[in-house]
């Protein structure tokens, strides 16, 4: 028993101690001197807008990997380099594709990507029309075999009593 809670201890000791030294080292803090306040909410802006190539589901903003750190260091050096947000972002797309974007534009082969939910939207809504049309016109009995059942129901529940 004694050998059993020393273990927990320990182990929760390291875990504890990971947690402590680890989580410093996970939060990179990045400390950009902008010339205006408008320079920096550009930054901010445009780092919003790009997607990190690894993560993938992540803005430059929001994301730890190497790639968006260098990605978010090339828009404060074009920002300080006095580039416009249209410079930056064809700059972007040049080098990455169109993927870079959070918003691609629209083009011929991002059509389904912008249009591809609406038209499975519609195919469910006409689906969804036509089965409950079949479902409305499929009338098992009509109304004189309804009534023959229940003759012979009642004549049953008569016959048992």
């Amino acid at each position: 028993m004694m050998k059993h809670l020393l273990g927990l201890l320990f182990v929760s000791v390291f875990i504890i101690t990971s947690a402590l030294v680890s989580s410093p080292a996970m939060a990179a803090i990045e400390v950009h001197n902008f010339k205006s306040p408008e320079n920096e909410a550009r930054y901010q802006h445009l780092i919003d807008e790009l997607r990190c190539l690894v993560c993938q589901n992540q803005n430059i903003a929001d994301s730890n990997a190497g790639l968006a750190y260098d990605l978010r260091q090339k828009v404060y050096e074009m920002i300080q380099a006095g580039n416009s947000d249209t410079e930056i972002l064809n700059y972007m797309v040049e080098r990455y594709g169109d993927f870079v974007l959070y918003r691609p534009p629209v083009k011929g082969y991002t059509l389904l990507l912008w249009f591809g939910p609406f038209i499975l939207l519609f195919g469910a809504v006409v689906l969804l029309i036509r089965f409950a049309r079949q479902r409305k016109d499929l009338e098992v009995f009509d109304e004189a075999e309804l009534q023959d059942i229940r003759t012979l129901l009642k004549q049953t529940s008569g016959d048992s009593k």
